[in-house]
């Protein structure tokens, strides 16, 4: 287990100014081979490593967690598209309520159906307020849960689903343009939501360069989730 909580370090970083650079990793595209070597090739300001995907096959996700603690001290923390990819051998699950849509599956389904996997393990659970937003691409995450991603253009709805979960509960929120996605979460979006909220803010999806991670963050974002490749325009 990771001596730190996780979601300390994401409290810590909003309460403090600081920036989190989470690396995200899809099982189905990952080599589990070259495990070391990959590690080798990330930015030093990388601070977690998310393992994730929306479509992934029963138990490939823990034999990355498993891989990836051979060589790695950094949190690991799933990013699950489904229960199936829940494993004890994480440090922390986003336990996530598919807000930007209206699937009960992914709104109250999966988490029902996650608590047997949860029940007795150690794993640091931390509620999240998971918003979708039109990146430009249809996106495996609204094709798997049959949901629309919320327009860009409809400001003032994002931020008040996204102060709607804080008020729920969540002890994150998320905004997600998808993967693949040709836009990322535009700053004036995060930059609003930011101001509404009191709880941590993580942006993720199409950020690929450095000038859009920055973006991001001077924005308001307290961590940005990018995918393995990065650019250094």
């Amino acid at each position: 287990m990771f001596s730190k909580p996780v979601l300390h370090s994401f409290t810590d970083a909003l309460l403090k100014n600081q920036r989190l650079l989470a690396v995200l990793i899809d099982p189905e595209k990952f080599d589990l081979a070259g495990t070391a070597s990959f590690l080798r090739t990330l930015p030093s300001e990388v601070t977690h490593l998310f393992v994730g995907g929306s479509t992934v096959p029963k138990g490939w996700a823990e034999a990355v967690v498993k891989e990836l603690k051979l060589y790695t001290a950094k949190p690991l923390v799933l990013f699950p598209g489904d229960v199936s990819q829940i494993t004890p051998l994480a440090d922390a699950v986003l336990f996530l309520s598919l807000l930007s849509g209206r699937n009960p599956e992914y709104l109250v389904g999966q988490q029902v159906k996650a608590v047997t996997s949860l029940r007795g393990t150690k794993l640091e659970v931390i509620p999240t307020g998971y918003l979708l937003l039109d990146g430009g691409n249809p996106s495996a995450v609204a094709r798997i849960t049959a949901t629309e991603p919320m327009p860009q253009n409809d400001l003032n709805n994002i931020v008040d689903t996204a102060k709607a979960a804080e008020l729920m509960g969540a002890q994150v929120v998320y905004l997600e343009a998808g993967s693949g996605a040709k836009l990322s979460v535009a700053p004036k979006i995060i930059t609003a939501v930011r101001k509404e909220l009191s709880i941590p803010l993580i942006v993720g999806g199409g950020i690929k360069t450095k000038i859009q991670l920055e973006e991001a963050y001077q924005a308001g974002a307290q961590m940005v989730v990018m995918g393995t490749a990065f650019e250094k325009a």
